[in-house]
């Protein structure tokens, strides 16, 4: 039936012709559009008229709720990391375009030096051949396939050429989130991958307990024991450290007299002014990347053998668990990385899902995204094309699905979308990095299909850096490739902080199961109008203090409400 419909609206009516067609009968489409929105719709239909660049000015200060999808070091532009080199006083290979580290120093107190043929980072900036080759092999710029290297093979190397700048230098972090400010998204759930190297270790001297094809849960609880035995625990705390100093950077941004987490750097009482409009006399705005919220998802590495994964994801559910008993928590929730159609990834990926069966039994309060379904006809076999989002959810206890390009491959595929509707997975849509890395887009892309499904679904970025874009460019992107509309693009904003792992209640009334989400009906205490620079009411101010989910999708209403408002 999805398919009947998706090809009859796009041959008689168009791409959004063919979306307005599906959501017809959901509760969604039953509202009609506030005469802002109506205003904002002609806006946004008048630059799409005039082109991508129009759409793009019209589209960066709209609202744009979250980026729940993005790795640190891949969101980093390449320029960025050269610039980290050089203060680092890294190297540069000229053969393989990476950066490396120096070689030892010969004795105490010698400075350590370029060795092996490699020369200083510093080299590119008198040399604009050797940066421009540097540019281009960090990142997707100017990358043309060829024989034996695909757009795959090369997004997934640049990983390994700046791998050498760790994650917790302050630039990397402080970029990605001055970012995000310039487009008016205001939260970030950045992945990220903190040391892990002891718990490896004493994954690979216990080993793995099972077969190829399967555990059982008494050997997994048997080796989780071991290995807390054996002090895997203790890298926690080293863990903790590496977010600390990763943090530091947006310390220095003095946001706030009290340095209070980026979370809780806004109250309802006063929420950060979300319009160009001057300040009260006196008062000293703040700088606009204190208004971006920032929680962390740790980052399992799933293309290594089961011993280490297992280890690696035992450590994250401790990291996550021991952070989530402290006053403001950082890190929210696990996601597997790495290539989901590596040889060890397609090997283990049953093996991984019942490792997080197992764990969500153990530490149930800890949230799940997977990558799923990053896979495409061609890339892997037809049988490994058939079960890794069903999977990914039945026993890996994923809330949220990164990628979910292969849906419908899987077995049963409107079951499949149907159950993920009825359960409210929402899926993480990552455009330019499904075209780059698997050649998926237009109308071989499943976002239709989620969307006549009501599946739930946002725009991320992926890894911004390497691909060269931002959000922005993937809204427009979702609008030029994909026909989506100003209200479907609003729809998935609202649709990216209800499904963040903050805590707390939602500002919207909760859909049923088997029910779309329903953006028109807010929670009884802050049913009021809500205005750009207003405070809540009492009512409503104590109930966004208690509820951070709430809370954030207040100020997403409060931005729309002043993006809308200074459109003519």
């Amino acid at each position: 039936m999805l398919r009947i419909l998706q090809r009859f609206g796009r041959r008689c009516f168009g791409l959004r012709a063919a979306l307005v067609f599906a959501l017809a009968s959901s509760a969604a489409a039953a509202q009609a559009p506030t005469p802002a929105e109506q205003r904002a719709v002609r806006a946004f239909e008048a630059a799409e008229k005039l082109g991508p660049p129009a759409l793009y000015a019209f589209l960066r200060p709209m609202p744009k709720g979250a980026d729940l999808h993005m790795h640190l070091s891949g969101a980093v532009y390449a320029e960025t990391f050269l610039a980290e080199a050089v203060k680092q006083n890294l190297c540069i290979d000229p053969a393989g375009l990476s950066l490396t580290a120096p070689a030892p120093a010969a004795s105490a107190g010698a400075k350590a030096a370029c060795a092996g043929g490699n020369v200083p980072a510093a080299t590119a900036l008198i040399d604009q051949h050797l940066y421009d080759r540097m540019v281009d092999s960090l990142s997707m710029r100017d990358f043309v396939p060829s024989s034996g290297i695909s757009g795959h093979d090369h997004f997934f190397a640049t990983f390994e050429r700046f791998s050498v700048v760790p994650e917790e230098s302050g630039p990397l972090l402080e970029e990605v989130v001055h970012r995000a400010a310039a487009q008016n998204e205001q939260y970030l759930e950045i992945m990220t991958t903190p040391p892990f190297a002891n718990a490896a270790k004493l994954g690979y001297k216990f080993g793995w307990p099972g077969t190829d094809a399967t555990v059982t849960r008494e050997q997994l609880a048997r080796l989780r024991d071991q290995l807390l035995a054996a002090g895997l625990r203790d890298e926690v705390a080293t863990d903790a450290k590496a977010l600390d100093d990763m943090l530091a950077a947006r310390a220095n941004e003095r946001c706030d007299a009290t340095a209070a987490p980026a979370s809780e750097a806004s109250t309802p009482e006063a929420p950060p002014a979300p319009s160009s409009e001057a300040p009260p006399p006196g008062a000293t705005r703040p700088r606009p990347s204190c208004g971006v919220a920032v929680h962390f998802l740790y980052q399992v590495l799933r293309g290594y053998p089961a011993q280490q994964v297992f280890a690696q994801t035992l450590l994250g559910f401790e990291a996550v668990a021991a952070d989530q008993a402290t006053p403001h928590p950082r890190w929210v929730g696990i996601n597997f990385v790495m290539p989901e159609d590596g040889r060890l990834s397609m090997k283990d990926y049953h093996l991984q899902m019942l490792m997080l069966d197992y764990l969500h039994s153990v530490y149930p309060t800890v949230k799940i995204s997977l990558h799923a379904g990053e896979l495409a006809p061609g890339l892997v076999p037809p049988a490994g094309l058939d079960f890794h989002i069903r999977q990914a959810i039945n026993l890996g206890h994923a809330s949220r699905i990164g990628h979910g390009v292969d849906v419908l491959y899987e077995r049963n595929p409107t079951a499949l979308l149907h159950a993920m509707a009825a359960q409210h997975i929402m899926v993480e849509i990552n455009l330019t990095s499904n075209d780059v890395i698997l050649g998926v887009k237009g109308n071989d892309h499943p976002l239709h299909a989620y969307l006549a499904a009501h599946v739930p679904v946002a725009l991320s970025t992926d890894d911004e850096g390497v691909s060269r874009i931002d959000l922005t460019h993937e809204y427009v992107r979702a609008a030029t490739e994909q026909g989506l509309g100003y209200l479907e693009l609003k729809r998935m904003a609202r649709t990216s902080l209800e499904y963040a792992f903050f805590s707390g209640e939602s500002l919207w009334e909760r859909a049923a199961p088997n029910r779309p989400d329903d953006f028109t009906h807010r929670v009884a205490a802050c049913a009021g109008p809500i205005q750009p620079l207003a405070a809540p009411g009492a009512e409503c101010a104590r109930f966004l203090a208690a509820n951070e989910r709430a809370r954030q999708q207040y100020e997403l209403e409060q931005r729309f409400a002043a993006f809308e408002a200074d459109l003519r």
